[in-house]
């Protein structure tokens, strides 16, 4: 067994399971370091180089090594407690990997010290002052708060904590005490203040050398600064990330191919990782704060391009998957041209030939079409699916919600009924015999066109002859929804729809995989609604608009949050605000309700008596969000405006201008508007376009928020931001797109770490199983 000499008379025998992990042999040398937790790191050394494990071509056995070390959990490491731990994985963070890739999210300067003469307003400030006072105060409406003048020889901050121990602070914030403090500095009339600032105290006597000198992980640096701060003090968080990346940084090992590397100037992972975390004390903080250092770049290279690596496979995968090629017969198509009551657009007429000529192929399609609100997608949807219904296959289209799979319901199920098509509604909703005999209808293959939510891909739903899946408002699902949709048939077609305008990056991490079609006009005669916010005030001159608009002979829609009012909020709801303006605003006039929670048949009347004219004013919720289609509705309102995302609003908005003549969109708000509330709804009055309106909406919200509620088509990025490197994932697309056209399955040698790594990250996520 070999040996290591400790000293002259002692020696330690080494295990054999540790001889056959490092594959030692006579004569080799080895490196051995005991981690503060107690724990011997034993390393083979290559006595012409690094241990082994630094160099990306390491062997097998070294990447589990590697794959081992970063699995640790975090308890592992010194500092680290149960009580640690356990916030940590609240927040994602439960072993070495989860930290590495934890960034700061900003980063402070305490290369020196700021004068406090010269504290800058809107900027994250360190300095050193002197307490000069402390005194606790009331507001009017009865609310505690500390103030607390510091100053040094340049000047004076007023400091103001609203949350605090007032027998603790008093003892800790005496006059004449120094210390070291950080936050932003606002400024109030000719005041500067500082709210709920950090504190380091100087010992008495101790000078700011001393305390440098003391402290080198916090002070005379640029010191990064966590997002995970509730409940955990950044100091803690910053010793115990300081000992993850010393340790572990080197167990990142790259995988980006060496030519990608050289020609972006990347840096490897693990030196991006260190100076991601630790900044040098010569590195720029405007770029830092930017994330636009090499590192910053270098990471979300390396995220972005797995992720578009995955997507080129997926896309490539399709084109050898066998299809079902369709025959383009015109038999229905035609037919339903001649019931229509107007052309289509050039836009529809572009899209369907496109749509075609990817159903005639004999591999599987999968496109995108990507239009405005009132384009006429679900028109050209249904086109599609008559293709499919001619060949004698049968179609799905699944819907977000109940309500609108109803509305596409209600709106092909009238079509198809004229041409003698059957179309059956499941929704989860739905129950026992009503549910098992469109189960039966689906099976026998007699459903030929099936409309639904997500209980169209439930396991108990069987499809006799599945040629085509349409998924409408697609980024409500994930890439798994679609998965399991074309497991419902033999490699179907997939058509995929979305009224929401999606910016090119968002469209490029979310949708990568499918071909694009965009309509991009709207059919003839439609307006511009012009749109205005207005606030309680003129809420009687907003209800005269609408009393002009009925008398001139046209309609209105009211559209409020909520069905009813609920004893918390103080939103108005549809069903007592419908009452009240039936009964004392508009007796005269006749008024409708809609909501979500009315049975299919019902809202059909309602809709159907709208459209007849026989209701002047429709009170709704979002509900009609899309699908109504009434040229004479002119004017709209929607109350507490303030409550909806842009792209909803604007979705709702397009119910209206469907004629030729004027309408107009009313932002009816409490006047109550944050900051980004009225950023919202002024750009709401500036623009009809949908696109500026969807870049605007994800600078506010961030893609996730979005996409609705942390959707499951949006990839999860620990590094990347879509918003910030639009430019880095357009560049890593191209060179990944690049490695897939010359190796489709990823096979040869030197792409093997490629295929490994792409189905460690993606392989589950993406549907990637052929590769894992």
């Amino acid at each position: 067994m070999p040996i290591v000499k400790l000293q002259d008379t002692t020696a330690l025998p080494l295990p054999d399971a540790v001889r056959e992990a490092l594959a030692l042999k006579a004569g080799d040398s080895v490196s051995m370091e005991v981690g503060d937790d107690g724990v011997l790191m034993v390393r083979r050394m290559d006595l012409s180089g690094p241990a082994i494990g630094s160099d990306p071509a390491t062997t097998p056995l070294q990447q589990s090594i590697h794959r081992k070390n970063l699995a640790t959990p975090m308890g592992a490491i010194k500092g680290v407690g149960p009580k640690l731990a356990e916030q940590l994985a609240k927040k994602g963070i439960s072993v070495i990997e989860d930290a590495l890739f934890l960034l700061p999210h900003r980063y402070e300067d305490r290369r020196s010290l700021s004068k406090v003469g010269r504290l800058r307003t809107g900027f994250h400030e360190v300095f050193h002052a002197e307490v000069f006072s402390c005194e606790a105060k009331t507001t009017k409406g009865g609310k505690h708060f500390l103030e607390v003048m510091v100053g040094d020889e340049t000047g004076t901050v007023m400091l103001k904590w609203f949350r605090f121990n007032p027998v603790f602070m008093r003892k800790t914030l005496r006059v004449g005490r120094n210390g070291v403090f950080t936050g932003e500095v606002v400024q109030y009339g000719f005041q500067k203040e500082i709210h709920h600032p950090e504190v380091e105290w100087l010992d008495e006597g101790t000078d700011l050398a001393a305390l440098t000198a003391k402290d080198p992980l916090n002070f005379g640096r640029i010191l990064p600064v966590y997002p995970l701060t509730e409940g955990l003090h950044q100091k803690t968080l910053r010793k115990v990330m300081k000992e993850v990346v010393d340790r572990f940084s080197a167990d990142v090992e790259n995988h980006l191919p060496g030519g990608v590397m050289e020609r972006h100037h990347l840096l490897p992972q693990d030196e991006a990782l260190r100076e991601a975390h630790f900044p040098g004390h010569d590195a720029d903080l405007a770029r830092l704060n930017a994330g636009a250092t090499v590192a910053h770049k270098t990471l979300a290279f390396d995220e972005l391009f797995f992720l578009e690596l995955g997507l080129a496979l997926k896309r490539r995968g399709v084109a050898l998957e066998e299809g079902i090629p369709f025959q383009v017969s015109h038999r229905y198509t035609r037919e339903l041209l001649k019931l229509l009551p107007f052309q289509l657009t050039n836009a529809q007429r572009r899209v369907l030939s496109e749509i075609k000529n990817d159903l005639m192929l004999p591999h599987p399609m999968h496109r995108l079409v990507q239009g405005d609100v009132g384009c006429g997608k679900t028109l050209v949807a249904l086109m599609a699916a008559l293709v499919a219904v001619e060949n004698d296959y049968q179609v799905a289209i699944m819907a977000p919600t109940e309500i609108l799979a109803e509305q596409h319901f209600l709106t092909i199920h009238r079509w198809c009924d004229a041409l003698g098509i059957r179309v059956a509604l499941l929704t989860s909703g739905m129950k026992g015999k009503a549910k098992t005999a469109v189960l039966e209808e689906v099976a026998a293959g007699t459903a030929q066109i099936v409309i639904g939510t997500h209980a169209v891909i439930q396991e108990k739903v069987e499809f006799n002859r599945l040629g085509l899946g349409i998924i409408d408002e697609q980024h409500r699902f994930g890439v798994l929804q679609r998965g399991i949709l074309k497991r419902k048939g033999l490699n179907p077609h997939i058509l995929v729809m979305t009224a929401t305008p999606i910016p090119r990056t968002l469209a490029m991490t979310v949708f990568g995989d499918l071909s694009l079609s965009v309509i991009d006009e709207l059919p003839p005669g439609r307006t511009p609604v012009e749109t205005r916010i207005a606030f309680e005030s003129r809420r009687s001159q907003v209800y005269g608009i609408i009393r002009d608009e009925v008398k001139n002979g046209r309609q209105a829609y009211i559209i409020y949050p909520l069905v009813e009012e609920s004893e918390k909020s103080e939103l108005k709801a549809a069903s007592q605000m419908a009452e009240h303006l039936a009964g004392d605003v508009f007796p005269e006039l006749r008024v409708g309700l809609l909501h979500g929670r009315m049975k299919p048949e019902e809202k059909e009347a309602v809709m159907g008596a709208f459209k007849a004219g026989e209701t002047d004013i429709l009170v709704a919720t979002t509900v009609i969000e899309v699908g109504i289609d009434v040229p004479n509705a002119t004017v709209m309102v929607i109350e507490h405006a303030e409550r909806f995302g842009l792209s909803q609003l604007h979705q709702l908005r397009g119910r209206v201008g469907r004629g030729s003549e004027k309408s107009r969109c009313i932002l009816l708000s409490s006047g109550h508007l944050s900051e980004d509330g009225e950023k919202r709804l002024r750009v709401m009055e500036s623009t009809n376009d949908g696109f500026r309106i969807a870049e605007t909406d994800l600078e506010i919200r961030g893609p996730g928020d979005f996409l609705g509620t942390r959707q499951a088509g949006l990839p999860d990025f620990r590094v990347a931001n879509i918003l910030r490197d639009g430019r880095i994932l357009e560049a890593a697309r191209e060179d990944a797109f690049a490695v897939v056209e010359k190796d489709p399955g990823l096979v040869s040698s030197e792409n093997f770490g490629l295929r490994q790594e792409l189905a460690r990250r993606w392989g589950g996520r993406l549907e990637l199983a052929a590769i894992a």
